[in-house]
């Protein structure tokens, strides 16, 4: 059996929202829902946090004993600092086969969905030794010249007709120590990408997506209750 571990980078500061790490969203500070996901995910043996943040730090230690906390070094505290750095810190504290990492900002994955890109991931390694998470788009793009980018502008395809591209959605990564040191990177020579619905993906970094998140938390609940 494969250990695999839970990363959750999270810093105290935060340049657009204030204290969004512990902001309450839908009842509850916002890095419970994606600590709460992690722990129903039977794949993951083991979860641990890395932040400066206090609150978070008196939070975890007081309501998930279970969760290794580690109280991120200074040198690695300022906004400049790489993620890959970080990460780095991180896999050098606890040994695993395979690493996760995740955000505290994507409250909406589902324990589910983390489960079924560890599976998918497994199945396919090593002829992808990585993953990471993707939405879809069929819409029509453009690059900053104007210049079409997965379209024909003279020929007006219905947009479900349009080849998808997929953005990177920053939700999952899957990885390995050794290749995030020999690349510095979270990506490894050949990725595996793993599509996640959009409303499921949706990431806390402005204002307005704290709005949002709290709508789509009561449209599920009200979905899921008149099923």
């Amino acid at each position: 059996m494969k250990k695999i571990v839970a990363l959750v980078p999270m810093r105290h500061h935060s340049q657009r929202v204030p204290g969004k790490n512990y902001r309450p969203l839908a009842g509850k500070p916002l890095y419970q829902h994606i600590i709460e996901s992690l722990l129903a995910v039977p794949e993951i043996g083991e979860i641990l946090v890395d932040t400066d943040s206090q609150p978070v730090l008196a939070g975890l230690r007081q309501d998930f004993p279970q969760v290794r906390v580690l109280d991120r070094p200074a040198h690695l505290r300022a906004d400049t600092i790489p993620m890959n750095e970080i990460l780095l810190y991180d896999t050098s504290q606890v040994e695993a086969d395979f690493y996760l990492q995740t955000h505290s900002t994507n409250p909406l994955l589902r324990p589910a969905t983390i489960s079924k890109a560890i599976q998918t991931f497994l199945a396919d390694y090593p002829v992808h030794d990585s993953l990471f998470s993707v939405t879809r788009l069929q819409t029509r793009l453009y690059d900053q010249h104007g210049r079409a980018l997965n379209h024909d502008p003279h020929v007006l395809l219905q947009t479900q007709d349009l080849p998808p591209v997929y953005e990177e959605n920053s939700c999952l990564y899957i990885f390995t120590r050794e290749d995030l040191s020999r690349r510095r990177n979270r990506l490894g020579d050949r990725p595996l990408m793993f599509e996640i619905d959009a409303a499921e993906a949706w990431d806390i970094d402005e204002e307005l997506d704290f709005a949002i998140a709290d709508f789509l938390f009561s449209w599920k609940r009200e979905h899921h209750e008149n099923k």
